[in-house]
């Protein structure tokens, strides 16, 4: 379970620190993924889109860095 301490009453800035945390835990994408069924051929897909996406944001990044 994830927890955040509100610090000086500040609710706004622990609501913010939640939202990060949750995300960075993966919860949004599960339920999103968990919303219907994919088959098969759809998942496959999906996952080649994807690394071909990842492989062009570390393409990109190794480029800006060079």
């Amino acid at each position: 379970m994830t927890q955040v301490a509100v610090k000086n009453g500040n609710l706004e800035f622990a609501l913010k620190k939640f939202k990060q945390k949750v995300a960075r835990d993966g919860v949004p994408s599960e339920c999103k993924k968990r919303e219907g069924y994919d088959k098969p051929g759809v998942r496959r897909r999906n996952a080649k889109k994807e690394g071909i996406k990842n492989t062009r944001r570390r393409n990109k990044a190794r480029n800006m860095k060079d």
